[in-house]
């Protein structure tokens, strides 16, 4: 047991990232009753949406889950709504201020953790109450802070910053990773990627395809203009690294961006137009997986590992 798995009354310290097009009951309740925490991603559903996918995930698991937040949603008070409604006991909320949310949902008895990119945004998150933060490397794949602070860097920095439980995030797709951060002052880890490569993703079989044929350096980082986000090398990204050539305005890029341009990619399987978010460590993963054989996985390596460790 560690501060992680005492919070959220898990086996594991080991949280299944709540991405985008990525993360339904089935992703969330697997990753649970394999001993992890498993998220719904509320980012890409409609609110009525999301009230199917945590009932079916009651029905799915008896295990704790929880749902991830982006606190920019447009819907985000019918959103929280149905979260209490649903008596959902954990929320992970990224990409706005957790001031504004934070104390509504430790009123309803909600465990809350937050997603940060700086030292500094988990000094803020910890003063808006929350029970754990989540320090995110720009390795990670999506959307990501503007710092472009490596997981590496940021855990450390963050650890000597806070107290509060620490889940590392950004790069992190084996039991050794998960040591190694853990070495450097994480609790836990969340692991979106590698959850996407696997057989209960709700990703369409074309992405998880492309996922797992991704080599080193064909992700980058991209749109920091807007939003800095993390995505495979396709024809969508040679069509905007030819608009940035000519030096666009943000309305020039949001227009070559559109609307639902991820959901096209990652969900509906489009990989010339579509936007394929997912993270660096893509090159390292070569196989689709159930969840239960990647946990179990994970786990034998960290051990494996620990030992080693000891010997050397």
């Amino acid at each position: 047991m560690n501060r992680i798995t005492q919070l959220f009354n898990i086996n594991y310290p080991i949280i299944q990232g709540g991405m985008i097009w990525n993360s339904g009951y089935k992703l969330a309740s697997a990753v649970s009753n394999a001993g992890g925490l498993g998220l719904i991603g509320a980012g890409s559903m409609y609110p009525d949406v999301l009230r199917t996918h945590i009932q079916k995930c009651k029905q799915a698991t008896d295990r704790p889950f929880g749902v991830n937040v982006p606190l920019l949603y447009p819907n985000i008070d019918e959103i929280m709504q149905i979260i209490v409604e649903e008596g959902v006991k954990i929320v992970f909320t990224s990409a706005g201020n957790p001031k504004t949310w934070t104390a509504f949902l430790k009123e309803h008895r909600i465990t809350v953790a937050h997603v940060v990119s700086s030292s500094k945004f988990a000094l803020k998150a910890q003063e808006a109450g929350v029970d754990a933060i989540v320090a995110e490397g720009f390795e990670a794949g999506g959307h990501n802070g503007r710092e472009e602070t490596t997981t590496f860097t940021l855990i450390p920095m963050v650890r000597a910053q806070l107290s509060l439980p620490l889940i590392a995030a950004g790069g992190i797709a084996t039991g050794r990773g998960m040591l190694a951060v853990m070495t450097l002052g994480a609790d836990g880890v969340q692991m979106g990627s590698r959850f996407v490569a696997s057989v209960e993703s709700s990703a369409h079989d074309a992405f998880k395809q492309t996922v797992i044929n991704a080599q080193e350096g064909d992700t980058v980082l991209t749109l920091k203009e807007l939003a800095p986000v993390r995505l495979l090398k396709n024809k969508f990204y040679t069509d905007l690294q030819a608009l940035y050539k000519q030096c666009p305005s943000e309305e020039e890029l949001k227009a070559l961006l559109g609307r639902a341009r991820a959901k096209r990619g990652m969900f509906e399987g489009d990989l010339v137009e579509g936007e394929l978010e997912i993270g660096q460590i893509a090159g390292l993963l070569n196989e689709i997986k159930p969840v239960a054989e990647i946990i179990d996985e994970i786990i034998l390596d960290f051990k494996a590992a620990q030992q080693e460790r000891i010997l050397f």
